[in-house]
């Protein structure tokens, strides 16, 4: 029963790390517009599209990663975008030349 708890408790954790790598991407790529937003114009209006274009991106993260957790859980979609075999394919290649 202990064992079965701890590997709950794995899973979990590690689920809710795979979220947090989700919700980080869009959040980052939100942030990263807003900023060059900012520069552009810089006040109160570039201010305004910042904090909205980065909640937009938070927004968009959270709902993604939620519905990626809830489909197949999180940790198996990292590990399906980490091993495609195009990427593969092209390490491969790269090897050879070497």
């Amino acid at each position: 029963m202990q064992q079965n708890n701890k590997r709950n408790f794995f899973e979990r954790f590690t689920e809710i790390m795979g979220w947090l790598q989700i919700v980080a991407s869009p959040l980052m790529l939100g942030t990263v517009i807003g900023f060059l937003i900012y520069l552009s114009y810089p006040g109160g209006g570039g201010l305004f599209g910042v904090i909205a274009i980065t909640t937009a991106g938070l927004i968009i993260g959270i709902i993604f990663a939620t519905r990626v957790w809830k489909k197949k859980g999180t940790m198996h979609f990292l590990s399906r975008v980490s091993a495609t075999p195009e990427l593969d394919a092209d390490e491969e290649k790269g090897k050879e030349k070497e």
